[in-house]
């Protein structure tokens, strides 16, 4: 299985590889002028365990030129090399099951520490049973217990170009009557090493003498800034203060990222750098980073996008980092040669998809608010959107939901309002029609996630309540003020409001675009959306709109008739990206035939919703959502599949299609990423097949009319909510789902997070 893996990886790449990218008109501020170097450790270790078989491979099919591995090597208690994180098996093998009773403790820096060591068994022991595993969790764990320690002769073997040896421990080593250095100077294989590196001053010493300094150099790693460096018992901030006594014995330092750039007690970048990579090149000091892996919580400047945080390091105008020690190597690889390579990122195609929002820029600032579309638009979105909805009073504003219990404040001024409505949702929730539009401007926009876990991971915290809410006019007039490439204009719930609110919102949409004049024009894109086909019937009669036929659901498969239902009502739909590459327990699969049966009926085809964040990627797209935007939107040829891409972070879309990597006859580094783990994984890991989505169908599709609007008294304005649920929209095909937490509870742990 794995051999076919690796085949298939290899196939997946090959098509590329004779392309090259032309030359750069970067000026680099490394050093010495070249592009910083990718240093992988332990291989692709943010996708299988460091230096596992798996890694190796991994990182030598989607690395890039020049890639260089990095050992933390490890010496066996008969003088084997190993290449493992730690010294203590314990944190990524499985060694303490298969030997639980051999558990030592050893003065590790200065603290005694009790596991399973290198030291303390000989490499039959170590190739008997044991095997490696992830260490961080939420990577994938499929490879785990799948592959056995390899040695330094068996990884060197891989042939990588490049290779950097790390020793950590030498002091614990030379305990045991192990000598690293000798080790290091004895094995032939090392003389083509590129690096050598360790946090500890008296092993770089005596490693000064025995190396040739114009093949291999010497890199001092320095730790947190009150961790003591054990042969001098010096802080390493102490040390740092002194970066010219380090010159004497090492040619580059590595450094954690925090060094150079300061985050504040907010997780919030420092306003400036420090002057550590300008005061090392001055000394003829290179500089490497450490700590890179796209799949950990960053500072919120980058907005969970790896790509940004890269080029902070390597493209700012006052330096450029020597290279960069990271878990994902490809996504290092991409960002200089895509990203940082060229002085600017103006490459266009006449053939792109759109780019089109999501509530706003929704990641950056809360949805639909002005703060949102103006930092779209900022970013490069081409067609902002409003998710309409209606206030009591007959207004009509964009919201990204009815319910205003989530992206306002709306549960610690308005909880007595709330109220179950099974038309539109199965929970509680505190509706905007229930309230005027002066209620509602008494709100402040409250910055959520769609995420379960967003507490651990919140988007721009230090902005979660700015912004103001804007009407429709006020969004229309913005959209033509800022010259947006068009709109979109989102409508749900349109029989709800007439038939039980007596609120017009298609009259009220209409009467807007007429009197932006919105419907007289072909300057900007007008798109009409929504799931009810009926609600896209009333603007049938007007040239300038292009209707857009939602699906909310993912499904599996569009048959025939129930496309041409859809070409009725509409010119284009609007698909979830999982009815294109399924990912269950996320593993991709597919493509489906979705999107060619959209096409081969001339609709055009919107994918939603793109997001940055890596846990709602699909582990084949590497954590790194510009290779999800190009495995969507690129396909293997350069005709794009997609005509629009819906997204929350329209900056990481829009600085990919400016990139000459948009354009797969010259890319070699973003590949668009064919599912390949779920054929990797044990059979037993997905479990019994899952239900496949469901197909679309054409009662799915077709809606009835719109009701009349009802007439409402002031005493049947807010009548009980009903008991049974009314049948679902067209597009909202059955969500097994649960229920989700009460809104008393929601309200509870509101109070409890603004600090009340």
């Amino acid at each position: 299985m794995f051999r076919c893996l690796i085949l298939m990886s290899l196939v997946l790449h090959a098509t590329s590889e004779s392309k090259k990218l032309p030359a750069a008109n970067k000026k680099w501020l490394t050093l010495n002028g070249q592009p910083p170097s990718v240093i992988a450790r332990g291989g692709f270790s943010g996708l299988a365990p460091e230096s596992s078989l798996m890694a190796l491979q991994f990182a030598k099919d989607f690395g890039a030129p020049g890639l260089v591995f990095l050992c933390n090597l490890q010496l066996t208690k008969d003088g084997v090399g190993l290449c493992q994180e730690n010294v203590n098996l314990e944190t990524t093998t499985n060694i303490d099951i298969v030997n639980p009773n051999e558990a030592k403790t050893y003065n590790v820096n200065g603290k005694d520490v009790k596991g399973w060591f290198s030291v303390d068994f000989t490499i039959d022991d170590l190739k008997k049973n044991v095997t490696v595993m992830q260490t961080t969790l939420g990577r994938p764990d499929f490879f785990d217990d799948r592959f056995g320690l390899l040695t330094i002769d068996e990884i060197f073997g891989l042939e990588f170009e490049s290779y950097w040896i790390n020793v950590q421990n030498d002091m614990l080593y030379t305990q045991h009557k192990l000598n690293l250095a000798s080790y290091i100077q004895k094995e032939r294989l090392f003389r083509n090493v590129q690096y050598i590196s360790s946090p500890e001053i008296g092993f770089l010493k005596t490693m000064n003498g025995k190396v040739n300094k114009a093949k291999t150099k010497l890199i001092f790693v320095f730790h947190e800034k009150d961790a003591i460096e054990p042969s001098t018992n010096q802080t390493y901030g102490s040390i740092l203060e002194n970066l010219a006594t380090v010159k004497a014995f090492a040619s580059g330092i590595a450094v954690p990222k925090n060094y150079i750039w300061p985050v504040n007690k907010a997780n919030y970048l420092e306003s400036s750098s420090t002057t550590l990579v300008l005061d090392a090149h001055k000394l003829g000091l290179q500089v490497y980073a450490t700590g890179f892996a796209n799949d950990l919580a960053t500072v919120f400047n980058y907005t969970y996008d790896p790509v940004s945080e890269y080029l902070q390091f390597i493209n700012n105008p006052q330096f450029s980092v020597d290279g960069v020690i990271t878990d994902f190597p490809p996504t290092a690889a991409e960002t200089i040669v895509c990203f940082a390579s060229y002085s600017e990122l103006n490459y266009t195609s006449k053939d792109k998809p759109l780019i089109i929002t999501h509530n706003g820029a929704s990641g950056v600032y809360s949805n639909c608010t002005d703060l949102a579309y103006q930092q779209a638009l900022n970013d490069g979105a081409e067609i902002i959107d409003c998710s309409v909805q209606m206030t009591k009073d007959g207004m009509a504003f964009c919201m990204g939901s009815a319910d205003l219990a989530e992206d306002t404040t709306a549960l610690t001024t308005f909880i007595s309002r709330s109220a179950t409505i099974p038309e539109i949702g199965p929970n509680a929730g505190i509706y905007s029609f229930e309230l005027t539009w002066s209620e509602i401007q008494t709100l402040k926009p409250n910055l959520g996630s769609p995420f379960a876990n967003s507490d651990k991971y919140p988007r721009n915290p230090a902005y979660k309540n700015a912004g103001k809410f804007l009407n429709l006019a006020e969004f229309l007039e913005l959209a033509k003020a800022k010259a947006a490439s068009g709109i979109l204009i989102n409508i749900e719930n349109a029989a709800y409001l007439a038939s039980k609110k007596g609120l017009d919102i298609i009259g009220a949409i209409s009467t807007a675009l007429s009197n932006a004049s919105f419907d007289k024009q072909s300057t900007q894109k007008v798109l009409i959306q929504s799931d009810d086909t009926a609600v896209l019937s009333k603007f049938q009669n007007v040239p300038a709109y292009t209707r857009v036929f939602s699906i909310k659901n993912d499904i599996s498969d569009a048959p025939l008739k129930s496309v041409d239902e859809i070409k009725k009502f509409a010119d284009a739909v609007n698909v979830p990206r999982r009815s294109i590459y399924p990912s269950p327990k996320g593993l991709a699969r597919g493509p489906t035939k979705v999107v060619d049966e959209l096409k081969r009926a001339n609709l055009s085809v919107y994918v939603s919703v793109m997001r940055n964040e890596f846990f709602s990627l699909a582990f084949d797209f590497l954590s790194d959502p510009t290779v999800e935007i190009a495995s969507f939107a690129g396909g293997s040829s350069s005709d794009y599949n997609l005509d629009g891409i819906v997204t929350e972070y329209p900056a990481t879309a829009t600085r990919y299609f400016r990139s000459k990597c948009s354009d797969a006859n010259f890319n070699t580094y973003i590949v668009p990423m064919l599912p390949f783990l779920s054929d990797a994984a044990p059979s037993n890991f997905l479990g019994p097949a899952a239900a496949p989505n469901p197909v679309l169908d054409v009662a799915d599709v077709v809606d009835p009319p719109l009701p009349p609007l009802a007439k409402i008294t002031e005493s049947s304005s807010s009548p009980a909510p009903t008991s049974e649920p009314k049948s679902p929209s067209s597009a909202a095909l059955p969500n097994v789902a649960g229920l989700g937490p009460s809104l008393l509870a929601t309200w509870v742990l509101g109070l409890l997070c603004i600090g009340y």
